[in-house]
């Protein structure tokens, strides 16, 4: 394999899913989300769909009833890797994985995730309006969005946009649109370290590798980038929150 070619596959690679969030706290999520036998799951934005094929595992696909799911993502990558996870669990014939627009999936499920996609549907109140038709009556909607946790710079907010909001901010959007927070929790400090560490990490392993490369002075100049802006911009000021919601 060529050097370039095992620059695209590092970009995940050290990743296990593309959210701050540690397996703990995950296995929290997935009690507080309920997943029963013959539960249908939805992931939107799914990216490989770790914590969707984790969901469904707790939901159970053995015996008389299974429970299914799947998942929406735009990149083509990241859904083949989470066909190949699938099939390694034995869990291929229960998710399926789709390539499309989250904010165009039309068909309901009992369980929906929805994490780090409001900007796919264009904003947190727009996602929290849209995701509302997908939960059917009697679910819950895993909802993980940004908030800010100090006020963050003129830079740094406009980095991220004007839909963060304050955490009470967050919750009230919830609130104002029917849903009830059935579980709230955030993303530590150690769990954003790993995120954004992992996130460089792949690709820092490429660097030490092909240090000659002729795109290696470009990646270096954007891991740093990324680095100092997380070290000195966004850390400790922007949260990540996970939301157990129903209506």
């Amino acid at each position: 394999m060529q050097s370039a070619d095992h620059l695209a596959a590092s970009r995940y690679a050290r990743m296990r899913w593309n959210t701050p969030l540690s397996p703990e706290h995950a296995a929290l999520l997935l009690r507080r989300l309920d997943v029963r036998p013959g539960a249908r799951v939805l992931d939107l934005g799914c990216g490989w769909g770790e914590l969707l094929l984790r969901a469904v595992a707790a939901g159970g696909v053995s015996g008389p009833v299974a429970t299914r799911g799947v998942g929406v993502d735009t990149d083509g990558d990241a859904l083949d890797r989470g066909r190949r996870l699938a099939a390694d669990r034995s869990l291929h014939r229960h998710v399926t994985f789709v390539e499309g627009a989250a904010a165009a999936w039309q068909e309901p499920a009992d369980r929906v995730l929805c994490i780090g996609s409001a900007h796919a549907f264009g904003g947190t109140g727009a996602a929290l309006d849209a995701l509302a038709a997908l939960v059917r009556p009697g679910g819950r909607l895993l909802f993980g969005d940004a908030y800010w946790e100090l006020s963050p710079t003129a830079e740094i907010a406009e980095v991220f946009g004007p839909e963060v909001a304050p955490l009470p901010g967050l919750v009230e959007a919830a609130r104002e649109r029917g849903w009830r927070v059935l579980h709230l929790s955030t993303a530590d400090q150690r769990e954003w370290d790993d995120f954004e560490s992992t996130w460089l990490a792949g690709r820092q392993e490429w660097l030490l590798t092909y240090p000659e490369d002729p795109r290696a002075a470009d990646v270096r100049a954007e891991l740093d980038e990324r680095l100092r802006q997380y070290v000195g911009g966004y850390r400790g000021v922007l949260g990540l929150a996970y939301l157990v919601l129903g209506r």
